[in-house]
């Protein structure tokens, strides 16, 4: 489904199922505007953009609801960023919108370089993009708060993504520990009540007062990313083969969060129907 070409000696190309191309060319612009297919079935626009400067991927869209989700990917600290900004119910005390953001690890093959992300183009822009691979849904229990003051150590991203979240930010314990191993200063987080330690909290989703702490739920799904190189072989006139970059898998993933709320109040979304 997908080719393209950065090789000087002849090779054989699909060109008839390119849709998205790698270009080798310096000087285009990192942004990449591609139209998506979401679980309910709206189209939406993702917004893919590459900072190679910074070594960092970012990719944001409107859900059908209006919630407006952004991911960044920062290689250069192996971090990578959720927000969610979330309308609120006005009629039930809530503000305008309620930000949240988790933070976790990013491994290296979750997603592309950022510099092969900003040499990506399509040929069709109004097509309908599918994933070709729909990853399984990744359960992350996020138990620890974070600084927004301080959390600078872990990302440069941070601030500005999460500054409207600011109370809630959060990560998991296992990161924390990674993190604290490579001498990141451990005043930034601070451990939320557990489960284990506080039996009595419910999920958000069954408790009755909107004022009671409890253990809230938020799910999200990048629809379509580019996940992987994909690579072609080719020979020269001597028959000498090679290998060059030539395109890209995509992916769709899910993520579904659970972490610690002061009150219900903070979690409507999270309601039985």
């Amino acid at each position: 489904m997908f080719a393209g070409s950065t090789s000087a000696a002849p090779v054989r190309t699909l060109t008839h199922l390119c849709a998205l191309v790698l270009l080798a060319a310096a000087g285009l612009g990192s942004e990449l505007r591609v139209r998506v297919r979401l679980t309910d079935g709206l189209v939406t626009e993702e917004v893919l953009e590459a900072d190679s400067e910074r070594d960092s991927i970012s990719l944001e869209f409107k859900q059908g609801d209006g919630t407006l989700i952004t991911f960044v990917a920062d290689f250069k600290q192996d971090v990578k960023i959720f927000r969610a900004l979330i309308l609120g119910e006005l009629e039930r005390g809530q503000n305008q919108y309620q930000a949240l953001c988790f933070i976790s690890r990013l491994n290296r093959n979750e997603i592309i370089p950022s510099e092969s992300m900003a040499r990506l183009r399509q040929k069709n822009p109004q097509a309908i993009r599918l994933a070709e691979e729909r990853r399984g849904l990744e359960q992350l229990t996020m138990s620890v708060a974070v600084n927004l003051s301080r959390a600078w150590q872990l990302s440069s991203h941070i601030h500005n993504m999460c500054s409207e979240a600011r109370e809630a930010i959060y990560t998991r314990e296992a990161d924390v520990k990674h993190w604290l191993d490579k001498g990141v200063d451990g005043a930034m987080f601070e451990a939320l009540p557990q489960t284990t330690e506080a039996p009595s909290f419910q999920a958000c989703h069954g408790a009755k007062d909107l004022w009671q702490p409890c253990l809230c739920t938020y799910s999200l799904r990048l629809e379509w990313y580019p996940c992987l190189l994909k690579y072609c072989r080719s020979r020269d006139t001597t028959g000498k083969g090679s290998t060059y970059k030539c395109g890209i898998k995509s992916c769709s993933k899910g993520y579904y969060f659970t972490y610690y709320v002061p009150q219900k109040q903070l979690c409507l979304w999270d309601e039985e129907t």
